[in-house]
């Protein structure tokens, strides 16, 4: 479930840029917004302190996510990404929360823009600068598969997009419309908290577990019921972990099929997902005799020892029962089907075997719970 070494390579290497970039627009914006009264592009430069310190979680997730599966955490730490999306998500939102308050109580006050067009050349270097990082954190994301990746990119043109508003805002003001200035920092502020939530919601779903897209879920049915072998499916199940998923299932095999055919069926399941199907990082596959969906039926039947402790008692007067080879045990619709394997040396002739494996099954019969005998010479 680690990462290449080249991808968490690409995720700092872009995250470092966008901290430099974020660090020198967020004093420009605040700086040139304080000296012009701007109170539109000083929330636009703390929405872009915000993504600096988004940043650092970034950088600090993107490490972290990278490491082997250990004790502690035996599936990997993919989900501090995760983590780190929440986190992400709520400091935009709280971030929003402080810029729509400010930019209300702007509306009470007689301050007016000034210093107009380097307030504008600030915001127009801003959308060009967040545009063009926009793209290129994108493109890490999508090289990666990493959902926090892409909620940066989409961070980086939030930045854009509410600089944007900024430019056309102080515009407006410097054309003589009272407020527009207010109007667009709140403007900003409500499309910061958009963006906040929707990260915290999709990220919080992983956390719980929510299931994968029904498309995908609907290819990996596609895919297992292809398999050579499978005759059904139940129980799928999958979750998120990070960018990858992990998929359980059971699997119907036909019940008279050795152990080792029914594991060589769900390991070819197991490899053939991890082949079709992007961004699967590990499959659990049980195997089922029979629909157990509702309920299993042979769930209070006898274990082995007990019930061969039962079929022992039955053949006590059995000629040739220290001389049975293997005896296999297939468990069906809450009864059991009896295999006995003797001998083929035993006999001399082909009545002499029939004879005694009429005995073997009339006697094997008389044990609770089963329901067919089958006597083999090997």
């Amino acid at each position: 479930m680690s990462e290449s070494l080249s991808h968490v390579t690409a995720k700092k290497k872009i995250t470092v840029i966008g901290a430099v970039v974020n660090l020198v627009l967020s004093i420009l914006k605040i700086g040139v917004g304080w000296l012009a009264q701007s109170h539109a592009l000083i929330a636009d430069g703390l929405h872009s302190l915000s993504d600096l310190l988004s940043d650092g979680l970034v950088y600090y997730a993107s490490h972290h996510s990278s490491q082997e599966a250990d004790e502690e955490h035996p599936y990997g730490h993919a989900r501090f990404e995760t983590l780190a999306t929440v986190i992400l998500g709520a400091l935009l939102f709280a971030v929003a929360g402080g810029i729509v308050w400010d930019a209300g109580n702007r509306f009470f006050s007689d301050e007016v823009v000034s210093y107009g067009w380097l307030v504008i050349t600030v915001a127009a270097l801003s959308v060009l600068s967040k545009e063009v990082l926009y793209h290129l954190t994108l493109r890490v994301a999508k090289q990666t598969k990493s959902d926090l990746m892409k909620a940066n990119a989409w961070h980086h043109r939030s930045d854009a997009i509410s600089s944007l508003i900024v430019l056309v805002g102080v515009g407006l003001d410097m054309a003589g419309f009272k407020y527009f200035d207010s109007i667009a920092a709140l403007l900003v502020g409500l499309m910061v908290a958009k963006i906040g939530f929707e990260l915290v919601l999709d990220a919080s779903k992983e956390l719980v577990d929510t299931a994968l897209d029904a498309e995908v879920i609907k290819q990996i049915k596609e895919v297992i019921l292809n398999v050579q072998g499978v005759q059904a499916l139940h129980f799928l199940r999958s979750r998120k972990m990070g960018e990858m998923a992990l998929i359980d299932v059971h699997i119907i095999v036909s019940p008279m099929i050795s152990v080792s055919e029914g594991h060589l069926i769900s390991d070819t399941v197991r490899n053939t997902l991890l082949e079709k199907v992007e961004n699967i990082a590990e499959v659990m596959v049980h195997i089922d005799p029979e629909d157990d969906e509702v309920f299993s039926p042979s769930f209070a039947l006898p274990l082995r020892r007990e019930l061969l402790s039962l079929i022992d008692e039955a053949w006590q007067e059995l000629e040739y029962k220290d001389e049975v080879k293997q005896v296999n045990l297939h468990y069906l619709g809450g009864k059991i089907v009896v295999e006995v394997v003797l001998p083929i040396n035993l006999f001399s002739t082909v009545k002499q075997a029939k004879q005694l494996s009429c005995i073997y099954e009339e006697q094997t019969l008389r044990v609770p719970c089963v329901t067919k005998v089958t006597v083999l010479f090997s």
